[in-house]
């Protein structure tokens, strides 16, 4: 746990960066409990749960990048406290302790350490869960541990729906266990008990699945990733020295690795879905699988090099310290996201004047003004008729095309706010393309700024117009 912990605080404000999904959460924690509800009806009710903690949270400690991304630093270092105890258990000591030094190294995790978004949370459940499926196991099954799991499995489901499969890699595990008919009675009655409890959810939430129709459908690239990853988890596998009458880690950690991979994959046959943080927690079971690998070596030279043996796991966990240091140091970069909502706010305060109007192509990119409303005061957001607040969205109500027209029409100095170049995507809407070619015709730029994936620019009304 320290050692994850101080891996997630080590660069935590990303040079005080804040990205277009973690201004998601910024904005929507700074509303009140009435309009986080008003804006569930309308998108993001999967991760309603989550916004309200957030809420609790920026209510109580201020809105800061410590309290944004702060929960999921040490909701990481929960699972890889889990990933320890179910390491030492299934496979000793070292495979425990390196198991759980891995699992906070993994680029992925390393990616989602520092995220204001509830993946290290839904991994942290992951973690608790498979601990208590385990505890039950080994324990022959207490009531109480039961309620725990099922209870654990219900708050995971509330955080994100998808994490649900973690049911299916733990079926994998009793199957691959052979365990007796009570324990098949008393985990399908604490499975589907946190399952069916957050069924509404589930329903609830189709009716806003426009939200991922971004995601691009499954190709022949997107698997590369994960057959890699299932061959690194098999080896651990195979290394794995189960002792007789007790539960192997392969049996745990391998259906933790491939099951949420398999499952998102075939769930992207039918809508497009893949995407490796809705199954972060899937890093759980290769964590303990190479932890396992390690633990193995251990015990192979143990009887010739007693003393030698016992630097393997040092030396591992600083071998792969220094060779993933170059990833280490890009995640905590502000590159490494796609943008920047707060960068591009000190220059909308340095290149505005009083009385100016902005435009945001496309609307999402308002992001900018509601994390850092100080920075646009003084200027009149024409194209907006209902703040995301008050419309219950994450980027407001703009009114037609026609009347953003006379609008514009009507200023002498517009700041649009968009995507740099690098990143901008083609105009699609209709009021978009209105808003870029009226600049064009009847506007004259006169400053731009570019800075991590976010552009400003000042446009000035030309004197004559044809």
């Amino acid at each position: 746990m320290l050692w994850t912990t101080a891996l997630g605080l080590w660069g935590l404000s990303r040079q005080d960066s804040v990205w277009r999904d973690e201004a998601a959460t910024w904005q929507v924690a700074e509303r009140s409990t009435a309009e986080i509800w008003l804006m569930m009806g309308n998108v993001d009710v999967v991760h309603g749960c989550y916004y309200l903690l957030m809420h609790v949270l920026f209510d109580c400690f201020g809105p800061s990048t410590t309290t944004l991304r702060l929960p999921s630093v040490l909701a990481t270092a929960v699972a890889a406290a889990c990933v320890t105890v179910l390491g030492h258990r299934l496979a000793g000591a070292w495979a425990g302790l390196v198991a759980g030094m891995t699992f906070g190294l993994l680029p992925a995790v390393q990616f989602y350490l520092q995220e204001g978004r509830p993946y290290a949370m839904v991994a942290a459940g992951a973690g608790i869960s498979t601990l208590l499926l385990v505890t039950a196991l080994q324990e022959r099954g207490r009531t109480l541990c039961w309620a725990a799991y099922g209870s654990t499995v219900l708050v995971m489901g509330l955080l994100n729906w998808l994490s649900l499969m973690i049911c299916a890699a733990h079926l994998g595990t009793l199957l691959w266990a052979r365990v007796g008919r009570e324990v098949w009675t008393r985990w399908m009655m604490a499975s589907a008990a946190g399952t069916v409890c957050v069924l509404p959810l589930i329903l609830f939430s189709r009716g806003q699945s426009a939200q991922v129709s971004w995601i691009p459908p499954l190709s022949w690239h997107m698997l590369i990733g994960p057959a890699v990853l299932l061959a690194i988890g098999g080896v651990g596998a195979l290394l794995d020295r189960p002792r007789a009458g007790r539960l192997s880690v392969a049996a745990v950690g391998l259906p933790l690795l491939a099951v949420p991979q398999m499952g998102l994959i075939a769930l992207s046959l039918f809508q497009p879905l893949f995407l490796d943080r809705y199954i972060l927690y899937s890093m759980l079971g290769l964590a303990l699988l190479i932890g396992t690998a390690i633990g193995s070596a251990v015990q192979a030279v143990r009887p010739r090099l007693p003393r030698a043996s016992k630097a393997i796991p040092l030396a591992a966990v600083v071998v792969a310290t220094v060779a993933l240091l170059p990833q280490t140091l890009a995640k905590r970069a502000p590159a490494s996201r796609v943008d920047d909502v707060l960068a591009i706010a000190s220059d909308v305060r340095r290149m505005k004047e009083t009385g100016s109007a902005v435009l945001f192509i496309p609307s999402a990119r308002r992001d900018t003004k509601s994390v850092s409303p100080n920075a646009f005061a003084g200027l009149r957001d024409i194209a907006l008729v209902e703040s995301p607040e008050r419309s219950g969205t994450l980027k407001g109500v703009e009114a037609g095309p026609d009347r953003i027209r006379a609008a514009m029409l009507a200023q002498q100095r517009i700041l649009l706010v968009t995507d740099s170049t690098q990143e901008a995507k083609p105009v699609t809407a209709q009021r978009d393309k209105m808003k870029t070619t009226v600049l064009k015709k009847h506007f004259t730029p006169v400053a731009d700024a570019h800075v991590r994936g976010r552009r400003v620019t000042v446009y000035q009304r030309l004197t004559t117009t044809h």
